[in-house]
């Protein structure tokens, strides 16, 4: 109903550049060529979700600052976060699902990262999953059906870190549970414990009513929605 209501003025701007159009000149206004867009004129000058738009920026700029010499990826975006990343550096991109496009700088392999039996122990030193980890085992995204994906993706993740190495990891947090089959909401605790043999040293978050934290407390969020 919200949308609806820009109707009125949906019209009155059609009327409006029929009466000012003349005749021969470009772009002449057409019934059947119609395409209704309401309720723009309200919205602000950018809009983005904001758990993902956040998450990109704070992910490349930390990937950006360290400038590592090759970066692997599992499951995130390509649309999104790869994509910045593909602007100063090349990326491996791991995921479930296949990926047909030849994309400058992206090197894709299709595989499931709860095991990663290919790569060893200890050998990537730049690595990231933002919002993936949510979605291990559920079935959503074509993956086999398992309780424990998550905390064996998390366990993997941990494996193939490097000494020294930076992973940089993102996931719904707040009142820990399931919302099958789209994704899990972690309690902050949860996931420093599957990952208890790294060292955490920068926690950032989005709130419930879209605001981000770039220097956060886990604590603080284990009482968010989401």
């Amino acid at each position: 109903m919200r949308t609806l209501a820009g109707l009125p003025k949906y019209i009155g701007d059609a009327t409006s550049y029929a009466r000012q159009s003349v005749a021969g000149e470009s772009f002449p206004i057409r019934r059947r060529d119609l395409f209704l867009v309401l309720g723009e004129h309200r919205a602000e000058a950018a809009m983005f979700d904001g758990h993902y738009f956040h998450q990109d920026l704070w992910a490349a700029r930390k990937v950006l600052e360290h400038a590592p010499a090759e970066h692997f990826d599992f499951g995130s975006r390509v649309d999104g976060f790869v994509a910045h990343l593909l602007t100063f550096m090349p990326v491996t991109v791991i995921d479930v699902r296949p990926l047909d496009e030849d994309i400058e700088g992206l090197h894709f392999i299709q595989g499931d990262a709860t095991h990663l039996l290919g790569i060893p122990d200890a050998s990537l030193a730049s690595v990231s999953s933002l919002h993936a980890v949510e979605h291990f085992g559920l079935g959503r995204y074509g993956d086999p059906v398992d309780p424990r994906a998550a905390d064996k993706v998390m366990a993997t993740l941990s494996r193939v870190l490097a000494p020294k190495g930076r992973l940089y990891l993102s996931v719904p947090i707040g009142r820990e549970r399931l919302m099958f089959n789209a994704h899990r909401i972690f309690s902050p605790s949860t996931v420093l414990n599957a990952m208890s043999g790294l060292e955490l040293i920068s926690f950032a978050a989005v709130d419930d009513s879209g605001r981000f934290h770039p220097d956060a407390e886990p604590g603080d969020f284990d009482n968010a929605v989401y």
